[in-house]
């Protein structure tokens, strides 16, 4: 059975969309959102929902928002919908997952908490869609976050842009585009049990 092409997915959902459709895109960081935000401004007017409870401390959440809002202000890519640093909003799932391996449950559990959020601030402030900047990474599971925001857009009531941004070369311009606006780029994914496992992002072959 071949694999579902959410990249294809994506860009046809695009094609039928209406000029101007509002989308609530649920952001990581700044550099992983370049490359999402550059392929979605033109057709949609993009709002970064910058919701990250998994970050270990308000220091990496502060960092990371305020070059966000750098990258919007420079681009014109979006606008920033303010979130607060709620940890417990993490640690509350992360619960008896504590030894979950990295990309296993704990992780899924971690999707999960910040798609919802974001599908349900998309649905209660009328968007006309949602989704995540989430696929672009490498060591993310895009059939894993698909599904969650397909189950979400039932649930809720309003469609999901599906993605798989590592496709078309999306995470190396990601890496480019981190340079051309000197952003800050973290080396861990954010949450404690990733910097405590010293995953690290690497440069993928093309796709």
């Amino acid at each position: 059975m071949n694999a579902v092409n959410y990249d294809t997915l994506m860009r046809e959902e695009m094609d039928r969309a209406k000029e101007g459709s509002r989308l609530l895109l649920h952001c990581c960081c700044a550099p992983c959102s370049t490359y999402c935000l550059q392929t979605l401004h033109e057709k949609f007017r993009t709002t970064v929902y910058f919701y990250n409870p998994n970050l270990d401390t308000e220091e990496e959440f502060r960092r990371r928002r305020q070059e966000q809002v750098r990258l919007l202000h420079e681009t014109g890519w979006g606008e920033l919908l303010e979130c607060t640093y709620s940890n417990e909003d993490f640690e509350e799932i992360a619960k008896g997952r504590e030894k979950a391996k990295e990309g296993g449950e704990r992780c899924r559990k971690c999707y999960f908490l910040r798609l919802e959020k974001t599908a349900k601030t998309a649905k209660e402030l009328g968007y006309d869609y949602f989704a995540t900047t989430l696929t672009i990474s490498p060591l993310k599971n895009a059939e894993m976050i698909n599904a969650i925001g397909f189950e979400l857009a039932e649930k809720y009531g309003v469609k999901y842009l599906p993605s798989d941004f590592k496709k078309r070369n999306g995470y190396l311009q990601s890496v480019s585009l981190s340079k051309e606006f000197s952003l800050y780029r973290q080396n861990y994914c954010g949450c404690r049990f990733s910097k405590d496992a010293g995953i690290r992002h690497t440069v993928p072959e093309e796709e």
